[in-house]
C-alpha cells in the first residue's frame, strides 16, 4: 500500500502543474466558475475539486487520508481523460482548457 500511495501521490504532484496561490487566484476569475458539470448546486464538481486540490498541496503528505489519495486519484485521472480531447487550433482562451486549470493542470505549462 505504501508503494501505491506514494506512486498515487508522484503522479498527482505531476498532473497539478499549477502552484496553490495560482490555482487558488484562478478559481477567483468568472470563466473558473463559468465551466465545468453542476453538482446540483451553483458550483461545478471541477471547481469544488480545486478548492480540495489547494487544500492537498498546503498539506503535508503524512497527513494525507485515504479519502485524499481517492481524490487525487480522481483528479490524475480527470486530466489525463479530458487532456486526450485536446481541441485543435489555439487553446488559450477555451472552455477545455478553463475546466483542466480547475483541476490544477493548465495545459499551456
Amino acid at each position: 500500500m505504501t508503494e501505491d500511495r506514494s506512486a498515487v501521490i508522484a503522479e498527482f504532484q505531476q498532473v497539478v502543474n499549477m502552484a496553490p496561490k495560482e490555482l487558488e487566484s484562478w478559481l477567483k476569475t468568472r470563466e473558473s466558475q463559468q465551466v465545468g458539470q453542476k453538482n446540483g448546486d451553483d458550483e461545478s464538481i471541477g471547481h469544488q475539486s480545486g478548492k480540495r486540490i489547494v487544500q492537498l498541496l498546503n498539506q503535508k503528505k503524512l497527513d494525507y487520508t485515504e479519502d485524499d489519495l481517492h481524490h487525487m486519484h480522481r483528479v490524475i485521472s480527470y486530466v489525463h481523460r479530458h487532456s486526450a480531447q485536446r481541441p485543435s487550433g489555439d487553446v488559450e482562451h477555451t472552455r477545455w482548457r478553463y475546466s483542466l486549470m480547475n483541476w490544477g493542470h493548465d495545459p499551456l505549462k
